[in-house]
């Protein structure tokens, strides 16, 4: 038994396992854009202006999302939308929570992000749950075009600015609420309420109105406040749900592990699943390690343990 757990050619093409090995921790937001999830989506089809890459951000909290068309990924290019979407809108925020592109982790944005005092958090590679918030609005944001377009890809850009006003005056299933009234009080009027008047726009008053708009922002702390409960209880019941399914398993510095082939690279039906073996260095927490070669060179960024297993020599 023990020879045939030790066999390097078993170990390598062995199955995965899905199972989760760590228990889910969600990620809380306590206020309107104290926190932001960005990505990057593409290559899309080439728009003009040779746009091809989307960047999105998300508030953690009301759900509100941000996104541009790029023709490039660059580190300025993230520090401009972050200036011009994030910063210049909505104010200075305590946390990014970003994947480990090289576009996120230049000299220049940590200097700027220490400058303003914003945290920078990131995912492991080839973990996309770690961004979950982000990456379920990246789906939906593609879903949408798809939607809309059907031949015309190339029409994305255009189509872009409706998808995201869809997806802000529609109500999110966590918090029950529109994006839209969580960040200003107040539903959007829509265009279907222009064809078929609704009773808000029928008994609208202009005399009136000043007093009812000062009701909703004296009302908007309460929405907040139901809508970040319903947000803590909506996320305990899909961790409930998660953590079910955890056979827990870990490693200590000096381990030796094998690392999810396919998590670099696109693999063959033949190709081996597993490549290694590399070697713990560090345990950053939340089953999360840096890795090395076995001849000391360090693996770039941090790995979860959804991509490792143990190895055996």
């Amino acid at each position: 038994m023990d020879l045939v757990r030790k066999c390097q050619k078993c170990q390598v093409h062995a199955n995965i396992t899905h199972l989760p090995a760590t228990p889910l921790q969600p990620i809380q937001s306590p206020c309107p854009f104290d926190q932001w999830g960005m990505d990057i989506v593409g290559k899309l089809p080439r728009a003009p202006g040779q746009r091809e890459y989307l960047i999105v951000a998300v508030d953690y909290f009301s759900k509100w999302v941000e996104a541009e068309a790029l023709s490039k990924i660059t580190e300025k290019e993230v520090m401009k939308f972050a200036w011009k979407n994030i910063v210049c809108r909505f104010g200075i925020p305590r946390a990014f929570v970003m994947d480990n592109g090289t576009q996120f982790q230049g000299a220049k944005l940590r200097q700027w992000c220490e400058e303003l005092k914003i945290k920078q958090y990131y995912t492991s590679v080839a973990t996309p749950q770690s961004n979950g918030q982000t990456e379920v609005t990246n789906r939906i944001i593609l879903q949408s075009l798809k939607t809309r377009l059907e031949e015309a890809k190339g029409n994305w850009v255009d189509e872009l600015p409706g998808v995201l006003w869809a997806y802000r005056t529609t109500p999110r299933r966590s918090t029950r609420e529109s994006p839209f009234s969580l960040v200003y009080g107040t539903e959007a009027v829509v265009p279907v309420e222009i064809g078929e008047e609704t009773l808000r726009v029928q008994q609208y008053e202009p005399a009136s109105n000043n007093s009812e708009r000062r009701a909703d922002l004296d009302l908007i702390q309460e929405l907040r406040h139901s809508a970040n409960a319903r947000t803590t209880a909506y996320k305990a019941m899909m961790a409930k749900a998660y953590n079910s399914k955890v056979r827990h398993r870990g490693f200590q510095v000096g381990d030796l592990v094998l690392r999810r082939a396919d998590a670099t690279k696109n693999l063959g039906k033949l190709d081996a699943k597993w490549e290694g073996p590399y070697q713990v260095t560090e345990v950053i927490g939340s089953g999360t390690y840096k890795l090395h070669k076995m001849d000391g060179k360090e693996i770039p960024r941090t790995w979860n343990i959804a991509n490792l297993k143990k190895y055996f020599a």
